[in-house]
């Protein structure tokens, strides 16, 4: 509780709802392969669902179902990670560290949440309660979250990282 008198967890909306697309600087209709200066970094999974080529070719083996489903699909994107850093290719190497973290967030998600959904759209997207997921879920989290961090440990990945952040943002 803060000192206005609002708990702030409660009557947070989630950010969808003030979407601004113009300012969005990921962009579905860009190339990111063939375009890469306009590729931004941004913070965690932001523009993941939106960056071709990428989203396609790492997207069909994003899966956390279970903690079996979760293994293989973390190793096959997390190959496809050092694949594209073999390649020298950062954008397609940040996608598919976006897409270990999309993993255990979602996964996360589905373990915290019944149905995975976090807010009450019918009571003014409060936070709905916590505890209610899937077991299964966080154990697949566990997964994907060793592969992102093992992802983002990469040296380099990270020197990669740091000079398109330095050059591009």
């Amino acid at each position: 509780m803060y000192s206005d008198g609002i708990n702030y967890m409660k009557s947070r909306q989630p950010s969808y709802l003030n979407f601004d697309k113009k300012d969005y600087p990921w962009k579905p209709d860009i190339n990111y392969r063939a375009s890469p200066w306009k590729y931004r970094v941004g913070k965690g999974e932001q523009g993941v669902l939106i960056c071709e080529p990428y989203k396609s070719e790492i997207g069909q083996h994003w899966r956390f179902k279970t903690e079996a489903i979760a293994e293989e699909s973390s190793d096959t994107i997390f190959a496809m990670f050092e694949d594209y850093l073999k390649a020298a290719d950062f954008v397609g190497a940040d996608m598919a560290r976006k897409y270990l973290q999309m993993g255990y967030t979602r996964a996360r998600r589905y373990a915290n949440y019944k149905g995975g959904k976090k807010y009450d759209k019918d009571q003014d997207y409060a936070l709905l309660e916590r505890g209610t997921g899937d077991l299964e879920k966080a154990a697949a989290a566990d997964v994907f979250y060793k592969r992102w961090k093992q992802a983002e440990a990469n040296a380099q990945y990270a020197a990669m990282k740091k000079q398109w952040k330095d050059e591009r943002g």
